[in-house]
């Protein structure tokens, strides 16, 4: 009987194979975002894998499966630091700090990062493949042609989720409140 081997021996066995592509990504993703912001490409990847190690249900059967998680995990990233700038703005209690200790903001502000994140798990609930080809795209970066690979579709069909889903979360984000 041959042993499963663990998920950080998993993960550990991945990461070599997918980081150049995860920190291309990574930094692909954060070229949007202005120059002078606190977090990095490189350490947006490093805190991905981080938490990738530390899921406990997490399993990597392959090279899909571990960018999915990826992507997630740089998505929970950018909306946690979204929904932290976004208390910030609001005081949140804190005590000011010095303005060599504040974030940059990014280009895309966090109240629209935030309605983004909330409109992407009503697409989830709806549409599950189709909210994770906006996953890959959106927050990891990938071009179509690599989320269709990552998904296991055709690019044809990655195309069709792709304007299916942006006009989906158009409707959603500017709908009347």
């Amino acid at each position: 009987m041959t042993e499963q081997p663990s998920q950080s021996a998993q993960a550990a066995e991945l990461l070599p194979q997918v980081y150049d592509d995860l920190r291309q990504l990574a930094r692909f993703k954060m070229s949007s975002n202005a120059p002078n912001q606190t977090l990095q490409p490189t350490a947006l990847v490093h805190e991905a894998y981080l938490r990738l190690l530390s899921s406990k249900n997490s399993d990597w059967k392959n090279r899909r499966y571990f960018f999915a998680a990826a992507a997630e995990a740089m998505r929970r990233i950018l909306i946690e630091r979204a929904r932290a700038r976004h208390a910030q703005k609001r005081g949140a209690g804190e005590i000011p700090a010095d303005i060599d200790d504040v974030d940059i903001a990014a280009p895309m502000p966090s109240e629209d990062l935030l309605a983004l994140d909330a409109a992407l798990d009503r697409l989830a609930a709806a549409h599950p493949e189709k909210a994770e080809l906006v996953k890959l795209k959106f927050f990891a970066g990938l071009p179509t042609m690599e989320a269709a690979s990552v998904l296991e579709i055709s690019e044809p069909t990655a195309k069709r989720y792709w304007a299916f889903s942006r006009a989906w979360l158009f409707r959603e984000l500017n709908k009347p409140i």
